[in-house]
């Protein structure tokens, strides 16, 4: 029976050491999920501040892009505009050197030379 008692000893004393370190790495891995935890709502309110930086950009992006788009169109109906005011002044002047032209031939033809 001391035999049987001992083996018994021996074997509780086994289950113990195995329930120690069972006990043991279940603490660790308690420790290693609440780090993980830790990191995730981190990154999940790192995320929820980089979404919403991401959206005021786009927002502004479009606003600028459309402005762009207002300036691309004023300065090209502009260029059209001044490009037609640069060939009327053109055709104006060549209108007046024909006039004034033709008004000196007359003032000559009127006045006979001496």
């Amino acid at each position: 029976m001391t035999q049987q008692g001992a083996a018994l000893q021996s074997y509780n004393n086994e289950v113990v050491k195995c329930l120690e370190d069972l006990l043991s790495k279940r603490d660790e891995l308690n420790r290693q999920i609440r780090q993980e935890e830790e990191e995730k709502e981190r990154l999940q309110h790192d995320i929820r501040i980089l979404s919403e930086k991401l959206s005021r950009i786009n927002e502004s992006l479009a606003q600028k892009l459309a402005a762009r788009a207002t300036f691309d169109r004023t300065i090209a109906e502009t260029e059209t505009a001044y490009s037609k005011i640069v060939e009327s002044s053109q055709s104006l002047l060549c209108v007046l050197r024909q006039e004034a032209g033709n008004l000196s031939q007359s003032i000559e033809s009127a006045h006979p030379r001496r």
